[in-house]
């Protein structure tokens, strides 16, 4: 019994449950530096958001891409179980 199809899946899923755990990470990032702004005098950046802070984007975004890049390397071994054994 060839065991090739399930190295794609367990792949997928850890790059799947990263790519979760930077989305909620970036969230996390976000909330926390403006919640930080609160406290300050100057509230121009907490009320126009401006100027942006890349990191939290840049997480979420990161996160987003291996999420899809997960369910596609998971699909992949799942399709080579069905053409394998179905």
């Amino acid at each position: 019994m060839s065991w090739i199809w399930l190295v794609p899946c367990i792949v997928g899923a850890f790059i799947f449950l990263v790519g979760v755990g930077f989305v909620l990470w970036g969230k996390n990032e976000e909330r926390d530096y403006y919640d930080s702004l609160i406290t300050r005098v100057d509230l121009r950046e907490f009320f126009s958001r401006w100027p942006p802070r890349p990191e939290p984007g840049a997480l979420k975004t990161g996160g987003w891409i291996a999420i899809v890049l997960g369910i596609i390397t998971a699909g992949i071994g799942g399709i080579l179980y069905w053409t394998l054994f179905g």
